[in-house]
């Protein structure tokens, strides 16, 4: 049980940070304030080591991890260009960024409490992703 809990929040964890990390790089050349660019370049860093730590572990219980659910990464696609296409402005990144990091640790929260006989390890790993999240959230504030 503990070995399958892990897997999975391990998954599900590796799927967010891979759609944190895509809708990130579809916003960021968009970004005009050179701040918010920084912020986004410097979460988008931050995700990535994260997302190397959770390949990591995956690899130790021989998975090979989750790709983010296509409907769900068609259909941020589709909200981001047809927002930045209508008005492409840092308020609007902030807005599509603050949304997405909401989503992401509304989620990550549920599968912490689905998945409770996971290991401590991949446990820590959850909840660096959720204050990575939560700190994008917040950096985002000042642009909204």
């Amino acid at each position: 049980m503990v070995e399958q809990d892990t897997i999975k929040l391990l998954r599900e964890c590796d799927a967010g940070v891979r759609m944190g990390i895509s809708s990130i790089d579809e916003v960021r050349d968009y970004a005009r304030d050179p701040q918010l660019r920084e912020k986004l370049t410097s979460s988008r860093n931050e995700n990535d080591t994260i997302k190397n730590e959770i390949q990591n572990l995956l690899f130790e219980y021989h998975d090979t991890g989750k790709e983010p659910n296509p409907m769900a990464k068609g259909m941020s696609w589709v909200k981001t260009n047809v927002m930045l296409g209508v008005s492409g402005s840092d308020q609007t990144i902030a807005d599509l960024i603050t949304d997405g990091c909401n989503m992401g640790v509304k989620s990550l929260y549920r599968y912490l409490n689905e998945y409770k006989a996971a290991d401590q390890r991949s446990k820590d790993l959850t909840g660096s992703l959720i204050s990575a999240e939560e700190r994008l959230a917040s950096d985002m504030r000042q642009f909204l």
